[in-house]
């Protein structure tokens, strides 16, 4: 069963999005893509809210994202976050594995 973990970071005169640069221009984020478990590691930034990040970032399971919160990159993270000065708001959500129904097809354009 994967893990999403929607991670919304907000900040003030553009922090949020200062932060998610430097994730990626660091390479940090190319080494959590990296890991092992890891399904999705991604960036998006909200339309009507110029001050906040989106991150979805998904693990095969439990204890790939337990491997990932104990590995020395969750310091650096943090500090990333305490430079910028920025909040936070997480979901989590479990895949049910059963796919995508065939009822919902219809509403799907691929």
């Amino acid at each position: 069963m994967a893990i999403t973990i929607n991670i919304y970071y907000t900040g003030q005169n553009g922090s949020a999005r200062r932060f998610a640069g430097e994730m990626v221009s660091s390479g940090t984020a190319a080494q959590i893509r990296a890991e092992a478990g890891n399904l999705r590691y991604d960036y998006f930034f909200p339309m009507d809210d110029p001050e906040t990040v989106l991150l979805i970032d998904s693990w095969a399971d439990q204890n790939a994202l337990d491997v990932h919160h104990a590995s020395p990159m969750m310091a650096q993270i943090a500090a990333l976050r305490d430079k910028y000065d920025l909040h936070m708001k997480v979901e989590r959500y479990l895949s049910d594995d059963a796919g995508q129904p065939a009822r919902d097809a219809g509403f799907i354009r691929q």
